[in-house]
């Protein structure tokens, strides 16, 4: 490597626009044969955004389905069978009637998530206005499903419970009447969140492992010695690496968005493609230049993907696309949201693919994805510079 470090010849600093355009055009045909003659890297690309992004989105669902839950009925009464009857699929299995000895036994071999203790006389404390109460036991190591099924079970049996009342002319009239609707998702689909979020992933990932590994197998083979001595500028070779590579990904997540989230998943899309796929493109400046550093870091392929697991994890889980943004601590939001292009991205794409946002609303996401591209992508190109060409 050595032998190729020289000071730039007069050829190379004289070349005007045009010839550095012709460079870099060149150099992504290049870029994108390599690509093409790489079938593993292909077959990843094309299963990320297809198969991966439907099974994640069919698959890793939050809602709460078929919960396995058990009753204690200890009232044997019109509103106790009222109430087990309520527990219907698919929300939940078939109703397990047990015994209060069996109710430990139950929940610690996970045989059942929820157990609900009627009590004695619930029906007369009902009737009779006395105060009485109902015990849920739940196993919150399934912790989604705890989660939603405890709120599903209150509100049956509170339904339940008022219906059989309003029955019997015991019904009080609420001040209040609470009416709620789901905008954007009106049905709470997980599918519909869960099918962009997975694209929105894989451009990370993709992005950063494309243009990583395609500077690795050069370094690896050799080919990047044969760069060195031609008429050409760093900044051309990196450019063409991140342009070549990041056109991939971007092809391949319009393709996604429209026939597999749009026509498979049958999940709509609100606002522009065309718009998020422009924030895409600054987004993947930023994360492919990343990519280029950590290729510049790693010396082969098995470093490389040491270094890209924990980077990659750590974007992802401070993105705001697996919890929200809110409940990080404060400091924490402001110190990801200056160093990563990462929330950004997401607020752009949740903003115009969810809720429809034009150009007037998501301009300020934009102007980061650029500035921290640019940043990104200038400190990549003085490594680049120093590992590759000895500058």
């Amino acid at each position: 490597m050595a032998a190729f470090t020289q000071a730039p010849s007069p050829a190379r600093t004289k070349l005007g626009l045009g010839t550095h355009a012709a460079n870099v055009a060149r150099l992504i045909v290049k870029e994108l044969r390599s690509i093409r003659a790489d079938p593993v890297m292909l077959f990843l690309v094309v299963y990320a955004f297809s198969i991966a992004v439907h099974t994640v989105a069919s698959g890793a669902s939050t809602e709460a389905r078929n919960l396995s839950i058990g009753v204690v009925d200890e009232d044997h009464s019109d509103l106790s069978r009222q109430i087990v009857s309520a527990f219907n699929p698919p929300l939940f299995k078939a109703v397990v009637p047990i015994t209060p000895a069996e109710i430990d036994p139950a929940m610690d071999t996970g045989r059942l998530v929820f157990v609900v203790d009627l009590p004695p006389r619930l029906q007369r404390d009902v009737l009779s206005g006395h105060p009485t109460s109902v015990q849920l036991d739940v196993d919150a190591t399934a912790m989604t499903q705890a989660g939603n099924g405890s709120v599903y079970i209150q509100t049956i049996i509170a339904q339940e419970i008022a219906s059989f009342a309003s029955r019997n002319d015991l019904t009080i009239a609420s001040p209040v009447q609470v009416v709620t609707r789901a905008k954007f998702n009106p049905n709470l689909q997980t599918s519909w969140f869960t099918s962009v979020m997975q694209v929105i992933n894989n451009i990370t990932l993709l992005t950063v492992i494309l243009t990583g590994a395609a500077l690795i197998r050069e370094r690896e083979q050799g080919t990047v010695e044969h760069l060195l001595v031609m008429p050409l500028v760093p900044v051309e070779i990196m450019l063409a690496k991140v342009i070549a590579n990041g056109l991939v990904i971007l092809v391949a997540a319009g393709l996604s968005l429209v026939f597999v989230v749009e026509g498979w998943l049958g999940v709509p899309i609100a606002g522009s493609i065309a718009l998020f796929l422009f924030g895409a493109g600054l987004y993947a400046l930023a994360v492919a230049a990343l990519g280029i550093l950590l290729g510049t870091i790693a010396t082969s392929m098995g470093q490389f993907g040491l270094l890209v697991i924990p980077v990659l994890l750590l974007m992802q889980l401070l993105s705001g696309s697996s919890t929200p943004m809110e409940s990080m601590p404060f400091w924490l939001q402001i110190v990801v949201q200056t160093v990563s292009p990462t929330p950004h991205f997401v607020a752009l794409a949740q903003a115009v693919l969810y809720r429809g946002a034009g150009l007037s609303i998501v301009w300020p996401q934009l102007l980061a994805l650029a500035a921290l591209g640019s940043l990104y992508f200038a400190f990549a190109l003085a490594r680049f510079r120093r590992v590759i060409f000895g500058d």
